[in-house]
C-alpha cells in the first residue's frame, strides 16, 4: 500500500495529491484503474472525451474498494458546451461512472461565449450535492477573469500543463492568489523528461528515477500530479515520491530546464482558438 498526501481545497474538500490520469489509456483503463487502486491510489481522473468514464466505473467495481474512498474526477467536452447539452452530458457522465455523485466537475477547455453558461449549471450541481467540488482545466488569467464575473463559485481546481519544461509559475501563482489549486496534467511531459541528462543525475543523486524526481519536484511546489500509466511497475514507481525530498537548490535548477515547452500547444494562449 502507498503512502499518498492530500490537500484541502477551497471549500473544505480533501483530495489526494496523487492522481491517476486514463487519457489514451484505452481498453486497458479498466484494468489499470483496478491495479492502481491495489496499489493504494484513491484518485482517478477521466474525461467525457476520453471515452471511458464506463471503464474507470468498471475498474472501481471490480477492485472491490469502497467507492466513497475514491476520489472521481470528469470533464464536459467542448462540443457538448457549444450545444448546450451541459445537463445531458453531466446525467451521461453519472450514469457511465455508476455513481450519484462526483468528486471533481471541471470545463475541459475555456470554450468561448459558453463557460461561463456551463460553470452557471455545474453550480446548481455543486449546491445540490451531485458534485462535492468543480473547477476548470486549461483556462488562463483571461479566461478566469471573464469566468468570475459572473461566477457565485470560486474554482476549487485549474487543470493545467506542468511539467520541467513548462514551468508556469506565473499561471499557478494567479491561480493560488486566487485560492485555486493546480493539477498538472503532462506531469512528465509525455516522457520528454526521461532523455534529459539533468535529471538523470538527479535520478542517482536520490536513487530515484526520472518520473519520482519530477513529480516530487511538481508535489513539493504544492501542486497535484496526474501521471498516466497502465503498467503496474510504472504506476507502483509514479507513487514512491513521498518519502524523499529534493534540496532547495535542486528544486531551482529543475525549475531552470523551462523554456515555455508545450506537449499541447493548442493550450498556449497566445495562439488559444477554443
Amino acid at each position: 500500500m502507498i503512502y499518498n498526501e492530500s490537500k484541502i481545497l477551497n471549500n473544505g474538500v480533501e483530495i489526494p495529491i496523487l492522481g491517476l490520469g486514463v487519457y489514451n489509456s484505452g481498453q486497458e483503463t479498466a484494468q489499470a484503474i483496478k491495479t492502481a487502486l491495489k496499489i493504494g491510489y484513491r484518485h482517478i481522473d477521466t474525461a467525457k472525451f476520453y471515452f471511458n468514464e464506463a471503464d474507470v466505473a468498471q475498474g472501481i467495481k471490480e477492485s472491490g474498494i469502497d467507492r466513497k474512498e475514491i476520489f472521481i474526477t470528469t470533464k464536459i467536452w467542448n462540443d457538448d458546451m457549444r450545444a448546450h447539452k451541459q445537463r445531458e452530458v453531466i446525467e451521461e457522465s453519472l450514469k457511465n461512472l455508476d455513481t450519484d455523485y462526483i468528486d471533481l466537475f471541471l470545463i475541459h477547455w475555456p470554450v468561448k461565449d459558453v463557460f461561463a453558461e456551463t460553470w452557471k449549471i455545474m453550480e446548481e450541481y455543486y449546491k445540490k450535492g451531485v458534485f462535492r467540488a468543480i473547477g476548470v482545466s486549461n483556462f488562463h488569467p483571461q479566461h478566469m477573469k471573464e469566468l468570475l464575473n459572473s461566477a457565485e463559485i470560486i474554482p476549487a481546481v485549474n487543470q493545467i500543463e506542468v511539467h520541467p519544461y513548462l514551468t508556469q509559475e506565473e499561471l499557478i501563482k494567479y491561480n493560488e492568489d486566487k485560492g485555486i489549486a493546480i493539477e498538472c496534467w503532462s506531469p512528465v511531459a509525455r516522457g520528454k523528461v526521461f532523455k534529459d541528462e539533468f535529471l538523470q543525475s538527479l535520478a542517482d543523486k536520490y536513487s530515484k528515477s526520472i518520473s519520482q524526481i519530477v513529480l516530487r519536484w511538481e508535489v513539493q511546489r504544492g501542486l497535484i500530479v496526474l501521471p498516466k500509466s497502465v503498467h503496474e511497475e510504472r504506476l507502483k514507481e509514479n507513487a514512491g515520491i513521498f518519502d524523499f525530498k529534493l534540496t532547495d537548490d535542486d528544486m531551482a535548477a529543475i525549475s531552470n530546464l523551462n523554456r515555455n515547452e508545450r506537449v499541447n500547444e493548442e493550450s498556449n494562449p497566445d495562439t488559444f482558438t477554443f
